[in-house]
């Protein structure tokens, strides 16, 4: 890798590794149709977009020279480890908080991931993402997602 850009290099192959993992695991789900998508509809068509643009980022990488010799960026793993652990939480606190306070739970505990944490922001993020999530999820798709928290009813 002398001479290429190590890190479109890197970026290409988790890009095209991860998202032909997910199009490959929505294989073991139905698909439907354009007009009633499945469950795996979605997970492999994002999943074959990201690993194509994996694919393209790699491509470039590998092809055009940089004028310069990057060297790979420490790895930041307090966003990673945040990122993670957030995610986990959501997916646990979903059936018992339900949407409406899980959603706000969620981007507090990923807002913590950055340098720059302001209460404004966390706060307008979660009303405006909770009431998108609903009226896509809820209403629009008609998904039975829990919504109220469980001790509500």
């Amino acid at each position: 890798m002398h001479g290429k850009d190590r890190t479109d290099i890197w970026a290409g192959l988790m890009f095209s590794v991860i998202g032909g993992g997910f199009a490959l695991g929505a294989l073991n789900y139905s698909f439907g149709h354009a007009a009633r998508p499945g469950p795996g509809y979605f997970p492999f068509g994002l999943g074959l977009l990201l690993c194509v643009l994996g694919l393209l980022i790699l491509a470039r990488a590998l092809i055009v020279r940089p004028d310069h010799d990057e060297r790979l960026p420490p790895i930041a793993w307090r966003p990673l480890v945040v990122t993670v652990l957030s995610i986990i939480l959501f997916g646990l606190a979903l059936p018992w908080l339900g949407l409406l306070l899980t959603l706000p739970l969620l981007i507090a505990t990923i807002s913590a991931a950055g340098d720059e944490f302001h209460w404004r922001d966390v706060l307008l993020s979660s009303v405006v993402l909770t009431a998108g999530s609903w009226a896509v999820f809820v209403k629009g798709l008609s998904l039975t997602l829990p919504v109220w928290p469980a001790f509500m009813g």
